[in-house]
Order: structure tokens, then C-alpha cells, then sequence
């Protein structure tokens, strides 16, 4: 969606107001006349407001004249102000104090500052009472917002409710603008980037994008020739205070400092060659790049080199004299700042609105630039008062240790808590304009339980499993991903053998007369059939559609090898890829256009036959989810509204994922009675009753990749993928740790001979298993992808280790580590495995236990599934109650836009129901007597 249209230019702040009782807001505001030439700060706060519209106006791509027309106001502003002060008008500057000859206006006074705040303030409550216009309201806000930047520029301090407004002394005499502030410019920047990331994320047109791109740029250049120091999120600048011998050169940048953004710019050029943007781009920032070295070089008197400790700079005597007598104000900021940041996470917890977070953290900001310039060092929280990302931080104190008793290693994450970034050892190698490596570009930045969508299009991405198709709905799957698939295939196929059952493949076309056969079965396919309608550009005589399944490729010829009794059973599946063209919101593997599924389709002359498998081929469908993916499943059989089109009954396994409150179906298999065989005359002479014809009684079943998706969700976390070790690709990679410069040869080739000997002997033991030896990358950064891929055990090995004769086993599921004697890594490696395997399922079993309740009222029914949960409910088994309950549900909770079920719908009849039925019970609905406990929820 293109952003809001951007607001008319801002008015200067108004004159006095009449005694008159408080006047409502003007549509749009009208060009302020031009200011006093006795007030500087008012033109001042006049000019930036005016700015900020100019630039909302051609990011919004306002029309010409509305742009021109701003501009013209903008530039007379400017005209006026230098006619008043005598200097040019420059972005970033403070504010001119006013003249002598003015008195500063009093705390009671209407042209007070604090006072057009307090009244305006009033004005905005006023507004929202009475639940004005949104656009009304949107106008009071803004101009609020400017009076209260222009109180903080009066007073030096921000403005708050009920506070004792200062008031400044009258200066000697009209003083030009001092050095400019960087807290405003800093502010611009962080709000502009989140403007960009908002529209990136809504994937707004590209013009809109760029234009807003192009303004990030500019204000970021801008805040550098400002400060002199490149802008860094989350780390507001600090305030220049005046020192106290005037017109004394400023001391040049300490060294450390400039080490720091030799760093960042050695990112920006990795970060450029990486997402392939254009040459000059490159080129501009290389040649900031080179610049940064020689001033490093002028400054250190040697060389920068990535990775090496940058040299301390010079002590500063008036800061630490500043600092002295300062300590219970900086004590008393420091809990303000801490106090602040919990309230920012609270609300990012509850999912305030935009705004409000917005708010907070900007006032977060505020508070830490304000500490910084009071005490010389940026605001660290303390771990114990609850600092943000303890997840990630325990890994790296994880990480670090391991990397200690491996005896030094590569500078990895472990470095990462005193430099501020990881060492050249890590992804990028050692080179030229390679600094410290940054960690969010391996790991993951959205957090399961605060945003699912983010989350799992990040892991499946990053955890390498997919890559994106430009047909929208397909993907490609990756080893990673596929190596899971193949893990089920292996299992199912070997299982439905021992029932008899062969594999076989038939066409992936069908004709439309075939597909249309069975009216009620193709109903329900209808919207999602693919048609080929041309070859080249020849239209073709009839369409032909791709297989959305295949009943009707496969039943042809079923009814031409069925003439008796003995041709029967037919048992055939086979594994291929069906299309259905859907419409909805698609999700890789869990909705997608094109799939890859087993069908299993079998035809039995009496229908106990087929009853019996059915069930059979269920509880395999179970097994794979439970014996192999370690997640538990409900088995159960389907509401008529939800069975399989065509077929007499359906049975399913319903898997649940806690993170988004919603169920998702895993598998299903359908008795299909002798509906299909009437439409396709498989028939056969019934040996009972010579000379009568029989209609075969059939069955088919599926089970599709989106299991991929339903593993995923059910046992990821915030640091990525876990894989169950039945079905992961690696279940163990070894890691030598410990291997530097200082390490003699000797040892290192020792150390990597010790390494191969455990993979042989992991190998041996029938473990899936492999060394990562790759030199270019340190053991921090393998930790972290192999943590990310979502392997079970990883083992480290370092030269202690080799000296003590052991070596160290670390649990994906849950960071424990575990010290494993030389003789025993088999043993006690295959036996973490299944350790590893029986915890995920149990933790999962745990969540889907209290996830699912019984309610026998609609009140009830409603209350649990608002919670998340999945409910068991006394259901009569109509459709039209059906949709009753689906629509009462819906209501009004949009729970993730575009996504699929929004109401609570039948998932299945459990096999084992929570409650017994009652005698006389009544369905929810309360107008039709219950036929059985059904489970109801949220679903994929």
C-alpha cells in the first residue's frame, strides 16, 4: 500500500489566542504569514517544519504546483532568516537565541512555548473525545509534535505535563548559530529508515521505495557532515558540549572510534557487492572506504587491519572532570533509560499500535543520547535487569566457552561481547576493506512468538531448505528440505510394501471428460484445475487439465484390468507432483500451487477390505508424523462438510502448531465406497452369484511435503530449524575448535586427523555425520549456521580436548553439553540421538495436550479458541451448523490477513474423544441433538 498522503505544508507557530473558547482544527493549514524579525526561533521551528512538509510532499508524490507552492514558502522562510541573523539557514543547526532587547516570554504568557504546547495538547485531547475526523485529529497531532521540538530547541529539555517551564536568559546580544546538533538529525534518520522498511515489508511500488531510499541517503550524508561520524542504528550520537576555552580546535576522533568506521564501511562495500547493486554505488563507497584507512593511518601510525585491536585513544581530562560530580544524575537517567526500554519491549510484546511503539521508542532515544552526553559512554543494560536477546546471548557465552577449551581459536562470536562485532576469522575471511563481521546476516531476526509469518519465511530461507520461484506459489526445494522427504519416502514406501502395495506411474494430463466424470468430485476441484489450452500458438482441439489428483487419470484403466474376482485387489501409489491453481495467500509448503504427494489408489471386491485399510494406512500416516517427525497427531474421521469430494468417508491426522494457535491437516485417507467404480464400470462377476455384475469397493490416500512446513513450526525456534535426528539430513557435524596462527603444525594436523577418525567411526556406527574443516569461516560462525540448519548434535573438538582424550557433544534441542570420553563418542552419540528424538516429541505431545479442551458451550467453545487453543465441542454434524460455527467465530478477528480459515472449522471426529457423549445431549448450537464430540479450531 502507497503511504499516507503527506499533511500541507506546516505553519509557523501562531500568534497569541484571543481569550475565545478553543478553536477546532482547519481542514488544511494555510501558509503562515511570515514571522516577526524579532523572532529567530519561531522563523527558526517555521523553516524546519516547512522542510519536513516539502519532503513528505515529493516522498508522497504530491502534485507539482502543491510541491512548488511549498517550496516557494520554504525558501521565503529562509530569506527571512537570514535577513534576521545574518547567516545562511543550515540543516542540523541549533536554533539563534533571541536578542537582548526581547524579554523572554514568561510561563504564563500565550507565546510561551510551553504554553502553545499545553494548550494544543488540551486541543488534541479535546479532539479525540469527541472523536473528531481522523484527519482533523492527524493535523492537531503533527502540529503538537512541532510544538514540542520547537519547546526542546527553546529550553533544552523535552516538554512534560504539569513540569515548571524554564525560562532562558536573555543573551547579550543576537548570537549566530552554533555547531550543529545531531540529535534531531539522528532522530530523522532512524524515523526515515523505518518509513523505508515499512514500505519494503508492504511492498510498496519501487518509485515509492526509491524515492524514500533516495532521502535515507540524503539525511544519512547529511548527519555525517554534521557529526563526522557515520550514522549507526541504535547508537544516538552524543551531544558536543562547549568546552570552556573558546575557539580551541576540537580534539581530532580517538582511534578506536575510527577503527569503528573503517568496520561499518568495509559492511556497507560487502554489503553493496553482495546484493549486486550498481557499479557507482560500489565504487562511491570503496573510495570512502580507502579514505577512512589513510585518516586511520594518518592518526595510529600504522596500517588498519581487520580484526586487530584498535589502540586506545588519548585520555580526556575535561570529560572525566565533567563525569566527576555526576554520578547520581547519570544513576538516575540510567534507570530512566532502563525503565523506558522495558516499557518499549512490553509493548512490542502486546502488539501495541504503531504509533504508541513509535512514541515510546523514540522517547527510548532521547533518554540514551541524553545519558551519553552526560556521562561520555553509550547506556549498556544490565544483564540482570533484563536486558533484550538473553537467548542469543547465553548461545555466545555457549559458544565462547566452547571456543576457550578448544584452546583460543578464530576471533568468533565468542569476541563478540567486548569488540561490538565479530573478527575478520569469521564469514568474509581476511582481506582488504573486510571488517568486523555483523551477526544479523547469518542469524535470524524475527522472533517466533512475535511475528510467525517473519519468522518462518526467514528460517526456511535461511536455513537453506527453499528458494523462490518467479511463478508465484512454487518454490524450489533445496537438498536441505528434500533430504526430509526422502527420509518419509523411505519410511512409507517400505511399510506399504508389506501390505502389498506397487508402485506405478501414470500421466500428469487428464482429459475433460474423464476429469468431469465424477460431478461432485470435480466441484470441489473446479477453481483450482490447470488447463493446457495451446501448443505454440495453436489452440488446442480440447483443453487438457494438469492432475489436481488423480482418481480420474488412473480409473480408466482400472476398469479395463478388472474382469473377476481374482483380478482383485488392485494395490497401486505412486510419488509424483500435482498442481491446484489456488487463489489463496500461499505459504511454502503449506500452501503452495504445485506439490509433491504419495497416492495410494486400491480397489477390493468386499468393502471390509477397504475398511480395514484404511485405517491401516492411517496409522502409518501417524507413525510418520510421530516415530519420525517426533510431532503428535489427533487420527479422527472428517465432518460430511469437510470429507474427500466423491468418497463415502475420510479419515485424517490433524497436527497442531502452537505459535499461531491453528491446526493443520498432516494426512488423509479415504474410503471411497463404489462411487468412482459406478462412474468407471470397474465391475467384476460376483463368484457368489454367477452371472451378476460387482461394483469394486475403493480407497485412496495422500500424504504431501507439507509436512515440511508442519516440522518446521511445531519444533523451530528463535536461533532456527530443529530437526529431529530420524529425519534430518546430518545428524552430527564435528567442528575442531582452537586451530590459530601460534597452533604448532604438529598439533593442528593431529587435531584434524582426530576429526577424521571420529566421522569414520560415527559413519561406522550407521550415524549421518560430516566434518566442517572449511578454513575461511571461524568456529563461531559454524556454531551458529549449523545451529540455524537445525542439526541435533554438534561436537567439538579442540587441542585440549585432544590432550584429555575427550571431546564435547552440544544439543540443538536444548544447549546442553555434554563431556564424551575418546572410547565411548559411538555409544554415547547414537544414544543422544534418540534421547534428542523422545524430548521433541514429548514437548511437543505436552503443547498439543494443554492446547486442546472440551467445551460444551458455545460461550465456552468461543472463550478457548480466542485463546489459541483447539476445542472439542458437542456437534450435531450438520453443514449448514457448520457454517454457522465457522461464521460466528470469524467475527471480526483478523488474525493474519489473507490467510486461510479465518472462523473455527471441523477439523475430524477424534477416534478418542476428551469427554463422553451424554444421553440427550445437545449440539452447541442448540438446535439438534449432539451426534459426537467433534474438534473444532483455527485452521491452515
Amino acid at each position: 500500500p502507497a503511504p499516507a498522503p503527506a499533511p500541507a505544508p506546516a505553519p509557523a507557530p501562531a500568534p497569541a489566542p484571543a481569550p475565545a473558547p478553543a478553536p477546532a482544527p482547519a481542514p488544511a493549514p494555510a501558509p503562515a504569514p511570515a514571522p516577526a524579525p524579532n523572532s529567530a526561533p519561531d522563523l527558526f521551528a517555521s523553516i524546519v517544519a516547512q522542510g519536513e512538509a516539502v519532503r513528505n510532499l515529493k516522498a508522497a508524490k504530491a502534485p507539482k504546483e502543491e510541491v512548488d507552492k511549498a517550496v516557494q514558502q520554504l525558501l521565503s522562510f529562509k530569506a527571512q532568516f537570514k535577513q534576521l541573523t545574518g547567516v545562511d539557514y543550515k540543516p542540523g543547526m541549533a536554533p539563534p537565541t533571541s536578542p537582548a532587547s526581547t524579554a523572554a516570554p514568561s510561563s504564563d504568557s500565550s507565546s510561551c512555548p510551553y504554553t502553545r504546547v499545553s494548550q494544543q495538547g488540551e486541543l488534541v485531547k479535546k479532539l479525540k473525545a469527541e472523536q473528531a475526523p481522523k484527519e482533523q485529529i492527524d493535523a492537531a497531532v503533527k502540529q503538537l509534535l512541532a510544538l514540542k521540538a520547537e519547546f526542546k530547541k527553546f529550553t533544552g529539555q523535552d516538554y512534560k505535563p504539569g513540569m515548571v517551564p524554564l525560562t532562558p536568559s536573555p543573551p547579550t546580544a543576537v548570537t549566530p548559530p552554533s555547531p550543529p546538533s545531531s540529535s534531531d538529525l539522528y532522530e530523522r534518520v532512524a524515523q526515515q529508515g523505518e518509513v523505508v522498511r515499512k514500505l519494503k515489508s508492504e511492498k510498496a511500488p519501487k518509485d515509492q521505495i526509491d524515492a524514500a531510499v533516495k532521502l535515507l541517503l540524503a539525511l544519512k550524508a547529511e548527519f555525517k557532515q554534521t557529526t563526522g561520524q557515520d550514522y549507526k542504528p541504535g547508537a544516538a550520537p552524543a551531544q558536543k558540549t562547549t568546552a570552556p576555552v573558546q575557539n580551541q580546535p576540537s580534539p581530532a576522533p580517538a582511534a578506536p572510534g575510527l577503527y569503528e568506521q573503517v568496520a561499518e564501511q568495509g559492511e556497507v562495500v560487502r554489503k553493496l557487492k553482495a546484493e549486486k547493486a550498481p557499479k557507482d554505488q560500489i565504487d562511491a563507497a570503496v573510495k570512502q572506504l580507502l579514505a577512512l584507512k589513510v585518516e586511520y593511518k594518518q592518526q595510529t601510525g600504522q596500517d588498519y587491519k581487520p580484526g586487530s585491536q584498535a589502540p586506545a585513544s588519548p585520555v580526556q581530562t575535561q570529560a572525566s572532570t565533567s563525569q566527576s560530580g555526576s554520578a547520581p544524575q547519570a544513576q538516575e537517567l540510567f534507570a530512566q533509560v532502563t525503565l523506558q526500554g522495558e516499557l518499549v519491549r512490553k509493548l512490542k510484546a502486546e502488539k501495541a499500535a504503531k504509533e504508541q511503539v513509535d512514541g515510546a521508542v523514540k522517547t527510548l532515544l532521547d533518554l540514551k543520547s541524553k545519558y551519553k552526553s552526560l556521562t561520555g559512554e553509550e547506556y549498556k543494560p544490565v544483564a540482570a535487569a533484563g536486558a533484550t536477546g538473553g537467548e542469543d546471548k547465553n548461545r555466545k557465552e555457549r559458544e565462547n566457552k566452547s571456543e576457550k577449551r578448544g584452546g583460543g581459536g578464530k576471533k568468533g562470536r565468542g569476541d563478540k561481547a567486548s569488540q561490538g562485532k565479530e573478527s575478520s576469522g569469521g564469514a568474509g575471511g581476511s582481506g582488504e576493506g573486510q571488517g568486523p563481521k555483523k551477526q544479523t546476516r547469518l542469524g535470524l531476526e524475527a522472533k517466533k512468538e512475535e511475528n510467525l509469518a517473519d519468522w518462518y519465511s526467514q528460517v526456511i530461507t535461511k536455513a537453506e531448505m527453499i528458494e523462490y520461484y518467479d511463478v508465484s506459489g512454487c518454490y524450489v526445494l533445496r537438498p536441505w528440505s528434500y533430504a526430509i522427504w526422502e527420509a518419509i519416502k523411505e519410511f512409507f514406501d517400505k511399510e506399504i510394501r508389506k501390505l502389498g502395495v506397487e508402485n506405478c506411474y501414470f500421466p500428469m494430463f487428464v482429459s475433460q471428460a474423464a476429469l468431469e466424470k465424477e460431478k461432485s468430485h470435480i466441484a470441489d476441484f473446479a477453481p483450482e484445475v490447470a488447463w493446457v489450452t495451446r501448443s505454440g500458438k495453436t489452440e488446442l482441439a480440447e483443453p487438457i487439465a494438469v492432475r489436481p489428483t488423480s482418481e480420474t487419470v488412473m480409473y480408466p484403466a482400472y476398469a479395463k484390468w478388472v474382469q473377476s474376482h481374482r483380478d482383485l485387489p488392485i494395490k497401486l501409489n505412486q510419488w509424483c507432483n500435482v498442481v491446484r491453481w489456488e487463489f489463496k495467500h500461499p505459504q511454502p509448503f503449506l500452501r503452495t500451487r504445485e506439490f509433491l504427494w504419495q497416492e495410494g489408489h486400491t480397489a477390493f471386491a468386499t468393502k471390509e477390505e477397504a475398511a480395514e485399510e484404511v485405517l491401516q494406512i492411517l496409522d502409518l500416516y501417524a507413525r510418520v508424523y510421530e516415530e519420525l517427525m517426533a510431532i503428535p497427531v489427533v487420527k479422527g474421521r472428517k465432518t460430511e462438510k469437510e470429507k474427500f469430494a466423491g468418497g463415502d468417508y475420510t479419515t485424517t491426522v490433524e497436527a497442531f502448531i502452537s505459535a499461531s494457535g491453528r491446526a493443520i491437516q498432516g494426512a488423509t485417507s479415504h474410503h471411497l465406497g463404489q462411487n468412482f467404480s459406478k462412474m468407471f464400470e470397474i465391475v467384476f462377476e460376483d463368484p457368489k452369484k454367477p452371472g451378476e455384475k460387482q461394483l469394486a469397493f475403493q480407497n485412496s490416500w495422500g500424504i504431501t511435503t507439507r509436512t515440511i512446513g508442519v516440522l518446521t513450526m511445531v519444533h523451530g525456534d528463535n536461533m532456527g530449524l530443529v530437526l529431529p535426528p530420524r529425519v534430518a539430513c546430518l545428524q552430527v557435524v564435528i567442528i575442531p575448535c582452537g586451530i590459530t596462527a601460534s597452533l604448532p603444525e604438529q598439533e593442528k594436523d593431529a587435531l584434524l586427523a582426530l576429526c577424521s577418525t571420529y566421522l569414520s567411526r560415527l559413519l561406522d556406527a550407521g550415524v549421518r555425520v560430516k566434518t566442517d574443516l572449511r578454513e575461511n569461516y571461524s568456529p563461531g560462525w559454524k556454531f551458529n549456521h549449523w545451529e540455524l540448519k537445525g542439526v541435533p548434535v554438534r561436537l567439538e573438538v579442540g587441542p585440549k580436548d585432544m590432550q584429555q582424550k575427550h571431546c564435547v557433544a552440544v544439543r540443538r534441542d536444548s544447549g546442553e553439553k555434554v563431556t564424551i570420553p575418546e572410547a565411548e563418542v559411538e555409544k554415547k552419540l547414537v544414544t543422544m540421538l534418540e534421547d534428542i528424538q523422545n524430548s521433541l516429541f514429548k514437548k511437543a505431545s505436552d503443547d498439543l495436550q494443554s492446547h486442546m479442551v472440551a467445551a460444551d458451550t458455545m460461550e465456552q467453545f468461543q472463550k478457548d479458541l480466542d485463546q489459541g487453543r483447539i476445542v472439542q465441542i458437542p456437534f450435531c454434524g450438520g453443514i449448514e451448523c457448520e457454517d454457522w460455527i465457522k461464521k460466528t467465530t470469524a467475527k471480526d478477528q483478523d488474525l493474519e490477513p489473507g490467510a486461510p480459515s479465518m472462523g473455527a472449522k471441523s477439523l475430524c471426529i477424534p477416534f478418542s474423544p476428551l469427554k463422553t457423549l451424554q444421553p440427550g445431549q445437545m449440539c452447541v448450537s442448540g438446535k439438534e441433538p449432539a451426534q459426537h464430540y467433534t474438534l473444532f479450531g483455527r485452521s491452515y
